[in-house]
């Protein structure tokens, strides 16, 4: 008869030998979602995840030059796609796990009304953006201004982040009044935290589509492969509508 202390310790170590770790590439406006569902997925799963936070064209360069990423997170549906194209993620593991929006949005309590006037204003010295060229929410974010007829006026006083999050810590530093920037990044509880912000209206710019992928050298992680299946599942969706993405 098998005793339930050594049942109990021969399953945990036949759950540490198959455990294993995936290294990831996140878009940055998903830091916040990402963490929480890495945590409960080492719960769920045994297996770890190692992450790493960025722009989602810095990520392509990296990649493309021999980066140990596993599983790409990205910031829009296109860069996965040219992934799968250039023979760097499986072909077939592509999905979309999320659609962003867009906020404008201030540290400053009632600094930004709810449609948006105060960039027609102008009564601001800096509007921090993320680098366009990196950055999907940063292309979105001229998509609207273009489509405001705005873009000619406000350019020169862009303050650019490499990436998202860095755009936000140039509107809380002080160095932008104010700025675009992911919902997820103040959307706590069913709603815009500190501050006030903008929902931007998804008409005046292309549809944030994120899409996750299989890259090819985690092809044969068993943990790469679960990650991607836990993505889809209730837990992790729920996580993702928590902070203000639609599914």
């Amino acid at each position: 008869m098998i005793r339930p202390t050594l049942l109990i310790c021969s399953l945990l170590l036949s759950q540490s030998a198959s455990a294993e770790e995936v290294q990831l590439a996140v878009a940055a406006n998903f830091t916040a979602p990402m963490q929480k569902i890495a945590a409960e997925f080492e719960k769920d799963s045994g297996h770890k995840a190692k992450l790493m936070f960025g722009a989602t064209g810095k990520f392509y360069a990296q990649i493309t030059n021999g980066a140990p990423f596993e599983v790409f997170l990205s910031a829009d549906d296109e860069t996965p796609a040219r992934l799968e194209r250039d023979g760097l993620a499986v072909a077939g593991s592509r999905f979309t796990y999320a659609t962003g929006r867009l906020v404008l949005w201030s540290a400053r309590e009632g600094y930004v009304d709810d449609k948006g006037e105060v960039l027609k204003k102008g009564d601001f010295r800096h509007l921090s953006i993320a680098n366009p060229r990196t950055a999907p929410y940063g292309a979105a974010a001229l998509q609207t201004l273009s489509k405001l007829g705005l873009l000619p006026a406000l350019e020169p006083r862009f303050v650019q982040g490499e990436n998202i999050a860095q755009t936000q810590s140039f509107i809380v530093s002080g160095n932008a009044e104010l700025g675009f920037i992911a919902l997820s990044q103040i959307f706590r509880d069913g709603k815009p935290g500190a501050g006030s912000a903008w929902l931007v209206p998804a008409n005046l710019h292309e549809p944030i589509r994120q899409d996750a992928v299989l890259l090819a050298k985690g092809q044969s992680n068993p943990a790469a492969a679960a990650l991607l299946k836990y993505l889809k599942g209730d837990k992790a969706r729920s996580i993702i509508k928590s902070f203000g993405y639609e599914l």
